[in-house]
């Protein structure tokens, strides 16, 4: 059992103002694996204050300077990268091939591309030719707190942490309190990379306590938050007294629209994508829809892949999948399976209960429902678990009425080789994000939706803009800033 109980303030590793124990469970076995400590209202002011402090002088430091320190925290992961993925394995059931290959990369993967774009930031720039003599400044915002999710850690501490430092913003992490190991071992990072005392400071604790603390707290003038549409509805009323900028990244219930015309490839492809991180992502494909012509066909594939796909243990090497998160993830999932049984949705893969052979531990069945309508629950509600909901479609309308006919608009996908429908797709489905034909989005794009889903664009450019104010600048002197580049 890890002993994890201080919080990482103004560049040390200090004891909570009250001892205030939380035991995190290794979902593979429902066995404790650490114990940290949940923060309280002087933790987090003191987190607040050291932030605080510290924005003038990082603040003022020249962009070259803070690039190299994040340099320096890609040198650290790339040192402890096995403790780092070993960590997210035990404490919220990636298996560690996936958690080696695609949730610790994450770091460095966001990171890079936040260097790439960072580069190209033009700090002070013209407004425009009709202008001369005005600019727009582009300028940190000041402290801001982060508060990040369970399902995928460290790719939501990299898109926050990360702009924030390189913005030359000041920051406080809380990360969710049933992963917070991986977040512990960042701020390792951080300060192992030398970055100065206060810049980066990390305070355990549940959303009711720390987050609500950061989000109501008079000195923190932006929060950006990852979870649940109601935590983000939520806070977004606490932040509004203090009038912070907020940006939310929530939940998801994609549409995968399958034409007639699309690959060989197209169901598998989606009931994996679906299955990936146990079905624990706000972007996937959770409801398949499929032209009526090859549904039938599609729902046998649908069903022949799910139950090849094998469960195991998160300590296990493999390809598999782990467990759900928790007891309350995985009571929940298995109402919603229940839900869909009972309000006449066709069962062709998985179903209720612990798969063969394991009678402890989170596991779910990777489970498909056919002949899904809409209006079901499994239908409109997020499961955040392995159950996909597959739905047939007539035509284009249709389609584009049944996806976009929900609270969510996070991502969609669309499936077609006929490349005029897909870009008339693309624009007609109601989500910040639509990926094609199993293309992923490049280095840099912007993750993000609309609606229910928030209205955060994080990665890249604007994942960047969004720790930036503007400052509008009027009698610009170009001489005096030609004479200062001399």
């Amino acid at each position: 059992m890890l002993m994890k109980r201080e919080f990482y303030i103004n560049g040390a590793w200090v004891a909570p103002s009250l001892a205030r124990d939380c035991t995190v469970i290794d979902p593979s076995n429902e066995e404790g694996c650490a114990v940290i400590s949940l923060g309280s209202q002087a933790d987090t002011d003191a987190a607040v204050a050291a932030a605080k402090a510290a924005f003038p002088a990082w603040s003022a430091t020249p962009p070259a300077t803070r690039r190299a320190y994040v340099v320096k925290i890609l040198e650290q992961y790339e040192a402890r990268k096995e403790e780092l993925a070993q960590a997210i394995a035990m404490e919220m059931g990636s298996p560690l091939d996936h958690a080696r290959g695609s949730q610790a990369p994450c770091l460095p993967w966001h990171a890079s591309n936040f260097l790439t774009a960072f580069d190209q930031i033009e700090w002070v720039r013209p407004l425009g030719p009709h202008a001369p003599n005005d600019r727009l400044s582009l300028e940190p915002i000041g402290v801001v707190g982060l508060i990040t999710p369970w399902n995928w850690p460290m790719n939501q501490i990299a898109l926050k942490a990360i702009p924030a430092i390189l913005s030359g913003c000041t920051c406080v992490l809380k990360p969710s309190e049933e992963s917070p190991l991986n977040a512990m071992i960042f701020a390792e990072f951080c300060h192992d990379a030398g970055l100065p005392a206060g810049v980066f400071n990390l305070v355990n604790g549940d959303g009711a306590g720390v987050g609500s603390q950061l989000s109501t707290h008079p000195d923190v003038e932006m929060i950006s938050f990852t979870g649940s549409t109601r935590a983000g509805k939520a806070i977004s009323a606490a932040a509004a007294q203090t009038l912070k900028r907020v940006t939310l990244e929530l939940g998801g219930k994609g549409a995968n629209v399958i034409f007639a015309d699309a690959d060989d490839m197209a169901v598998e492809r989606g009931v994996r994508h679906m299955m990936d991180n146990t079905g624990q992502s706000c972007n996937a494909p959770s409801r398949m829809l499929v032209e009526r012509a090859i549904y039938d066909r599609a729902v046998q594939i649908a069903a022949q892949v799910a139950d090849s796909i094998k469960v195991g243990s998160a300590h296990e090497e493999g390809d598999h999948i782990g467990p759900v998160v928790n007891k309350r993830q995985w009571d929940q999932i298995q109402g919603y399976i229940q839900k869909g049984i009972d309000e006449g949705a066709r069962l062709v893969a998985g179903g209720p209960g612990l798969p063969d052979g394991f009678n402890r531990g989170f596991y779910v069945k990777p489970t498909i429902f056919a002949d899904v309508t809409p209006g079901m629950t499994i239908e409109r509600e997020e499961i955040f678990g392995p159950v996909m909901c597959m739905i047939p479609f007539e035509g284009e309308e249709e389609a584009v009425k049944i996806a976009n006919d929900t609270p969510y608009g996070l991502t969609n996908y669309v499936q077609t080789t006929d490349g005029t429908k897909r870009n008339r797709m693309a624009l007609r489905l109601k989500s910040g994000m639509v990926q094609t034909n199993g293309k992923s989005r490049a280095a840099g794009s912007p993750f993000g939706g609309v609606k229910s889903s928030g209205r955060a664009r994080e990665g890249g450019i604007l994942g960047l803009e969004e720790f930036l104010e503007v400052k509008a600048i009027s009698g610009w002197d170009p001489e005096a800033e030609a004479s200062a580049a001399e």
